[in-house]
């Protein structure tokens, strides 16, 4: 007898979230709750994005700058540290000029929406048997990545100043209620 893996995969997957439903819910409502600020506020929104990433790309090139320092004979010490210094100077960059930052974002945003919302359509389509009703949330929140993205890219670059922020939130937005529809799912789930 051959047992199928991946109705063993789904079904450890379904297993999981029945029995993490609460922390999946609250995962949801947090998101909800993000996303309709972000759509309240969209420029405020965009900025503390920007300013975010600007961290993040700081934060990650000063820790790589240590790293590939620590490590000074190791194959690739060139590479790293061309790296780790393109990430410090991005960083600085959209923390001290963080306007000028949100058209180049604005683009990545777009390339953000486009995958994630094709992985959604993707695992919905790939997990239909093995999520039963819940796989239509996912599914509707992969059609509205690929739709905010058609809408972004439209209205460059007048957009850029509040797109990110609003974009972002209603993608908040769908992906917490989708979140939410798993989990109480998965909680009436015997």
């Amino acid at each position: 007898m051959t047992m199928n893996p991946s109705a063993g995969i789904g079904s450890a997957v379904a297993n999981a979230i029945h029995e993490h439903w609460k922390m999946f819910l609250i995962e949801g409502i947090i998101l909800v709750i993000l996303g309709l600020l972000a759509i309240i506020v969209p420029p405020i929104a965009t900025l503390a994005v920007t300013i975010f990433i600007g961290w993040l790309f700081l934060i990650t090139g000063v820790v790589g700058l240590i790293t590939t320092f620590s490590m000074h004979g190791m194959p690739g010490f060139w590479w790293s540290l061309v790296s780790a210094i393109i990430s410090i100077v991005a960083g600085v960059v959209l923390l001290g000029w963080p306007v000028g930052g949100v058209l180049s974002l604005t683009f990545v945003l777009i390339a953000f929406f486009v995958i994630d919302g094709i992985a959604s359509i993707m695992y919905a389509v790939d997990h239909r048997n093995q999520l039963s009703g819940r796989w239509a949330w996912m599914l509707v929140s992969g059609i509205v990545d690929l739709i905010l993205a058609a809408i972004i890219f439209a209205g460059l670059p007048g957009t850029a100043a509040w797109a990110i922020g609003l974009l972002v939130g209603i993608n908040l937005v769908f992906g917490g209620t989708a979140i939410i529809g798993m989990a109480l799912a998965a909680k009436r789930r015997a």
